[in-house]
């Protein structure tokens, strides 16, 4: 198979979707990979380094959308690449359908494959190619909270682990998932007071277990959110429903009732958000303030530490793209039941329920596309 990698272009996005490692693997498997210059120049990989590895180097992205039987990406396409994309060429990579309509309608008009990494799903419900950004992600979410919990930043001006004599931070954690945990994890090695809530009490019970004495759980429900909201210095949303929009959980109206400086970071943002007042930002122009309230809502936070995400995100896609490009996409898919469900939409039609109903399109069954 012929696979091309086109460069991000993404606002401050700097990772890439293959390394030279994995080209190496590609090229020994018998597939040719075409890589755009300077694609892994963020990352820190070059072009020779690609090249060393049996990569064809080409100038401009259409070069390689023209020749690539498959395009393997790590954002969803911006508008300036839809017309790259051709009728039938599988494209694999984050796609986040259900926050962005205009995505979808533009990659039904163009009669590709289009198979998301956030919805390729084991049979224990993990999701095996999501988990590794969202590590970064839940991890990244302290480190920029406590940064803009700083006053020049317009922040409360609150250290977050405190200093003997006086209080942490209190951090409120909306979601014990990946992001939930790993957001935790940070925060209680940074001192902070930290609680994670959830509906899932089997959940609850586990972190309960595994986590630090300063990391506190509850069950999550509107009345509980409302009062914690209150006294916490920094709210991090880490909810997911798989390829679906995120709940609201916190609402216009309970920003009236946070201390002014208050910090909120929304992980959620690639799925519409679990924040109401939450609009994609980027690592250029990252925060804005509601109501005295600093909302950071970046849209691709990986991004910005492109070494490690760039390693992490590869280790975990690169079994999947190589199973695609010896079998063929209806092959492998027919073959992996993870692959199967990262397929969202095929030549036209919407195969991913979740994504149908966000804007109610037809639903066609995967099967049929098979």
């Amino acid at each position: 198979m012929i696979i091309g990698v086109p460069k991000e272009i993404k606002n401050n996005e700097n990772r890439v979707a293959v390394t030279p490692a994995g080209t190496q693997e590609f090229i020994r498997k018998g597939h040719t990979v075409y890589v755009q210059t300077k694609a892994g120049e963020g990352s820190g990989f070059s072009d020779e380094e690609y090249k060393g590895a049996g990569a064809k180097i080409l100038t401009t992205a259409k070069e390689v959308f023209d020749i690539a039987e498959m395009i393997v990406k790590v954002k969803e396409p911006i508008e300036q690449e839809y017309g790259l994309i051709r009728q039938d060429q599988l494209v694999f990579t984050y796609f986040h359908f259900a926050s962005h309509e205009p995505l979808a309608h533009a990659m039904i008009k163009t009669g590709a494959v289009c198979l998301a990494y956030e919805t390729v799903e084991r049979n224990d419900r993990s999701l095996p190619l999501l988990v590794p950004m969202s590590e970064v992600a839940g991890r990244m979410a302290i480190q920029e909270g406590a940064k803009y919990l700083e006053k020049p930043l317009k922040g409360r001006g609150i250290l977050l682990g405190g200093v003997p004599g006086v209080m942490p931070a209190k951090v409120l954690i909306l979601g014990g998932g990946v992001v939930g945990t790993n957001a935790a994890k940070i925060a209680a090695g940074m001192g902070a007071d930290v609680i994670i809530t959830d509906v899932n009490l089997n959940r609850l019970r586990y972190l309960d277990d595994v986590m630090p004495k300063n990391v506190h759980t509850m069950a999550s429900n509107d009345y509980v959110l409302r009062e914690l909201v209150k006294t916490s210095d920094l709210i991090v949303g880490g909810v997911l429903i798989p390829g679906a929009k995120a709940p609201k959980l916190i609402t216009r109206d309970m920003l009236k009732t946070m201390r002014p400086g208050t910090v909120l970071v929304d992980v959620a943002v690639d799925q519409g958000g679990c924040i109401e007042t939450c609009k994609p930002t980027t690592h250029e122009d990252p925060t804005y303030i509601i109501d005295d309230i600093v909302h950071y809502c970046v849209a691709n936070m990986p991004g910005a530490v492109p070494y490690t995400s760039t390693l992490a995100l590869t280790n975990a896609t690169l079994p999947y793209a190589l199973k695609l490009a010896n079998h063929g996409w209806k092959k492998a898919c027919r073959e992996n039941e993870d692959l199967l469900k990262g397929l969202n939409v095929v030549q036209g039609k919407v195969v991913y329920k979740a994504v149908a109903d966000a804007f109610n399109l037809p639903y066609t069954n995967v099967q049929e596309v098979l």
